[in-house]
């Protein structure tokens, strides 16, 4: 028996990859990347702890784009195409 049949998400997981799903996975490699950008602008600006906090933004915005790509490949509604 396949695990994906013996559990089901729950509301508030599927009402998010419902979401999560509609945003296209390029977006969140774009923020990734306007984050480092902004870093960079900041620090040469002498803004050193603000560019420190902008550019932390980069690893979450690939792990939701990570995510993202997984909703739409594994999420909840792949059994029901």
């Amino acid at each position: 028996m396949d695990q994906n049949n013996q559990h089901s998400e729950g509301p508030v997981a599927t009402a998010i990859e419902q979401q999560t799903a509609k945003i296209p996975s390029d977006f969140f490699l774009w923020a990734a990347m306007a984050s480092m950008g902004a870093s960079l602008t900041l620090k040469v600006m002498g803004q050193k702890h603000t560019a420190l906090f902008i550019g932390q933004w980069a690893a979450p915005f690939l792990l939701f784009g990570v995510y993202n790509k997984l909703v739409k490949l594994e999420g909840h509604d792949k059994n029901d195409k």
